[in-house]
Formats: C-alpha cells, structure tokens, sequence
C-alpha cells in the first residue's frame, strides 16, 4: 500500500511539474505542443485498437472515395473534407491507423487553436485548467476519432473565432484577411458554417463599439477576402442547382413545426450533455456564486462580452431558426461552437480555482486517454461479440476475393466498383488498386457513367440469397448487368470477422466482374443496356 502512496504521489508531484510549466509563458508554448502530439498519438492508438474489429466509417471511406476524384463541390457537402483525406493518403498508406491519426492531427490542431485563443482571457493557471477540460468533452477524442464534415469544422471555426476577435479588437488588415478565409474554409468545410458567420456577424453588429470596427477597414476585408475565396465553390452550385442543398432539405427538411421544434429542444438539450463534464467540474471546483454565474453568462467587460455573443449566438441561433425552417437538427452538429467554452467558464475575475484544485482536474485529463488505451481491446472485442453491421465488418475482408475475381477475368486494371449500401465506398477504400466507387446497381448510372463502364468494366458486389429486399434487388440488378455485358466471372464468398479468435457471424455475398467491351462494327445492332437490364429484372420477379 505504501508504495502505490509513494507511485501516486510521484505522479501527482509530476502532474504540478506539468503544471507549473504550462501556466509559465516562457515554458508553456513549447511544452503544450509537446503535450497536444502525445495526446494525439494515445487517441490514435486507442482508435486503432477499440476499432480494430472493425472497418473504418462509413462517411471515411465515403470520402476517400470521393476524393480520388476531386471537385470544387460533390452531390452531398462542399468539397474541403474530401480535399484533405486526398492530401493526407498522397503521404500516408491507406491504412486504418493511419485515417485516425489524421483525424486526431485535427483534433489536436483545434486544440492547440482553442489554447492560443484561451491566452486572450485566461491567466496562465486557467488557460491550462481550460485546456484539460476541453480534452474531457467526447467530441475531442471519441466524436473526433470520425474524421468528417463535422470534425473538420473543429479547427476552422476555433481559428475562424480567434481571427476575428484579433481583427476586431485591433483592426488589423491581416487579422481580418485571415478571418475572412477561415470563413471561407469553414463553408468549404460544410454549409453548418453559415450559423458561425451569422453569429459574429451579429456578435460585432450589437458590440458598443461597432463604430469603430464598421469605420475601419477591418470587415470589409474581411468579407471581401471571403467572397473571393469561396466565389469558385458558389459557381460550381450554381453550375449543379445547388445539389448539395437538394440533399441535405431531403435528409433533414421539411420537418412539421412539431418535429423541428422537438428536434431543436433535443439539440440544446444534446449539446449540453456533451459538454456536461467541464460544466460539473467547474461547479464543484469553483463553487461560483449567482454574481459569478451571471458574470460568466454575461460579462460586463466590453471583450469578454464580445466573445460571449459570439459564443451564445453561434451555438443557440439553429435552434431558433430551425423551426422557422424545417429544419431537424442533430445535437452533434453543435461540437465545432465550443472552442470558447474554456472562455466563458473560466475568464470571469469573480471565478477563483484552487490551484490544488486545478492541478486534480489536469492529472484527470491525462489519465483519460491512457485508461481509455488500457481498455481498448474489451471495447473492441464487445463491439465484436455484439456484432457489427456488415458494412462496418466486412468492407476489408471482401477487398482481395474482389481484386482476384478481377484478375481472373481480364488483364485490365481495375477502375470501377460498386457494391451494396456502404459497402461500395468501403471495400473499394481497401483494395490496392482503390477502384473509383460508383453507384449504379440502384438504376442511378448516368450515361456518361455507362461509357465508362463499357470503356473499363466494372465488379459488383452485394449479399447473397439475402431476406433484405434492398439487397436481394441488389443481387438482381447485379446478375442482370452481368447478362447484358460481355461474359464476365461471378463466385459467391463467404466471410466472417476474426477477432481475440473468436469467430464473427458469417455471411455469403456474389461476386460480379464485368470486362470491358470490346469496340463493335454496328453498336446500333446492340438492345440498349438500359432497356437489357429491365427486361432482365422483369424476368427474376
């Protein structure tokens, strides 16, 4: 017992070290940064090992997929997630590891942001105390372990935020021009962003010295910096009726007032919980008082106020306006809007933590990740024993009986797959030759897609003899392609998930590989593949 009291007491004495030297100003710089890539490479390894039973996301794969091919804009976000996924695998390998470790590259960097905005109002002592606490709220680590269109916002809209408050308060060109292209890269990142533009705007329009800042030059570059630098995305919605805007009213408008209102309630209520832990620890730790409350809610300082009505109006303002909309928000969807938290929490004069106090908070936040990296292996194995669905089980295990299917029915490369569901985006992410991921076994195929597909042939993929109606029409549609293309190979493989060498639920799944067509003296003599498939279909019902 003695010696776990003395092993405890050397790593408490180690923690106030810490301590000491992130709240120093000479030291913390440096050391924070030191501290943030070990924090990266714990929730890295605690990504790959808790999902090691099973693939990656599906909106990962998703886009990856997507990004092989990259566009000022796509059918459902704007294009910036797809642009860095594309970027990152040009160094990295196509490996699991290595897209949660860009995921959590981006976390630390919102990290690392919300620190440097923290210096603007927090003492040394409560910057590090509100770093350790953000590293508490899930959509730093677990939430972030997805890289996608939310998470890539995390760093956008903290940079985006600090910019601004910098270009406000001292006018400087440089500091607007920058926030006028975080703007610019949070909507590139998702259309969500348009609430954090709203919010500062409005955050500066009812600041007592809106004046002063409207006088200057300072907002209007800023919006003229981030006019230009989205102008080219605008041209591609116009160019494609704003499809992604199409996609996202079909997925989450058009909601009753009821629904959207009750989704916004949810919403609030979501976003709280997420960050319910800093909000506890700060209660019990500083055991503010109603004047307190009230400062931290609404701060008298002209400063702090202005970065309280960035922060209030940035996170409430959906759910105001969503109902109005039809709009169904979703309370994850609030995890960019809180790189102010540490601000709002902590930068009020009448909130006084205990250093001793502060010190227990930090060692809590850096045991987390190593407690969660011990565990990893039963969250991974329980997440097994439950089952994962399919598309999340089998993407991997499927990539080389498709590749080697190819192999045996031409010696062409292979460049276009498609698959069931999520299953397409998926195994194509694991197949060494990353074939481009099409959608064409639900009648979708442009023509411009079926030239494509005749220039280079394509392999199917779909469950088999499934009781799922969307995937037995899969396995029709496959076959009837199959009969209307020149004569291809088609197996059926059965798999399972191994994992601690225990055994996953198998399933069985066809096998399509269609070569590609050979140039014909009379094409016209040809039934069109179109009217080819059809029939076919008819037939098997």
């Amino acid at each position: 017992m003695s010696a776990m009291t003395g092993s405890g007491r050397r790593g408490l004495t180690r923690i106030e070290r810490l301590f000491a030297v992130l709240a120093d100003p000479a030291r913390g710089e440096r050391t924070v940064v030191a501290v943030l890539l070990g924090y990266v490479a714990l929730w890295t390894l605690y990504g790959v090992i808790a999902k090691g039973s099973q693939d990656i996301h599906a909106d990962m794969s998703e886009q990856f997929a997507l990004g092989r091919e990259l566009a000022l804009g796509y059918p459902k976000h704007p294009p910036l997630a797809m642009a860095v996924v594309r970027a990152w695998f040009a160094v990295f390998p196509t490996a699991d590891w290595a897209y949660y470790l860009l995921a959590m590259v981006n976390v630390g960097l919102a990290l690392w942001i919300a620190w440097r905005l923290c210096a603007r109002f927090l003492d040394g002592e409560k910057r590090v105390l509100g770093l350790a606490l953000l590293t508490l709220v899930p959509f730093f680590n677990f939430h972030g372990l997805k890289f996608n269109v939310n998470t890539v916002l995390l760093p956008l809209w903290a940079a985006t935020t600090l910019w601004f408050l910098r270009s406000f308060e001292t006018r400087r060109v440089l500091d607007a021009a920058l926030a006028g292209l975080g703007a610019a890269a949070a909507m590139y990142g998702k259309y969500w962003s348009i609430f954090l533009l709203l919010g500062l705007g409005i955050a500066a329009l009812v600041d007592r010295r809106r004046a002063a800042y409207f006088g200057s030059p300072a907002p209007w570059v800023t919006i003229a910096v981030g006019a230009l630098a989205l102008a080219p995305h605008v041209a591609w919605l116009i160019a494609n009726d704003f499809a992604p805007f199409s996609y996202a009213i079909v997925l989450h408008g058009a909601g009753s007032f009821a629904s959207t209102m009750g989704a916004a309630l949810g919403y609030l209520a979501g976003s709280v919980a997420y960050v319910a832990v800093p909000l506890v620890i700060v209660a019990v730790v500083a055991r503010p008082s109603r004047a307190a409350v009230k400062d931290m809610a609404w701060p008298s300082s002209p400063a702090r106020r202005l970065a309280a009505t960035a922060f209030w109006t940035v996170l409430l303002m959906p759910a105001l306006i969503a109902p109005l909309t039809g709009l169904r928000l979703v309370s994850l969807w609030s995890m960019s809007a809180f790189a102010l938290l540490p601000v709002m929490l902590l930068s009020s004069p009448l909130v006084a933590i205990a250093r001793r106090d502060a010190v227990g908070v930090l060692a809590l936040a850096v045991a987390f990740p190593f407690v969660m990296v011990a565990i990893a292996p039963a969250i991974a194995f329980a997440i097994h024993s439950a089952g994962p669905a399919p598309a999340t089980a089998h993407g991997s295990l499927l990539a080389q009986p498709i590749e080697q299917l190819w192999r045996e029915t031409t010696d062409r490369p292979l460049r276009v797959f498609s698959g069931f569901d999520e299953l397409t985006d998926g195994a194509s992410f694991y197949m060494p030759s990353h074939p481009r991921a099409v959608h064409v076994l639900d009648g979708t195929a442009s023509a411009a897609m079926e030239e494509r597909i005749a220039r280079d042939g394509i392999a199917l993929l779909c469950p088999a003899r499934s009781s799922v109606a969307a995937a037995d029409w899969c396995a029709k549609a496959a076959l009837a392609r199959a009969r209307c293309s020149p004569p291809g190979k088609q197996i059926e493989v059965e798999v399972s998930r191994r994992y601690l060498g225990v055994e996953g639920k198998p399933a069985r799944y066809l096998l399509v590989a269609i070569p590609p067509r050979q140039p014909q003296a009379s094409p016209s003599a040809r039934e069109p593949l179109a009217h080819c498939i059809a029939r076919h279909l008819t037939a098997a019902e």
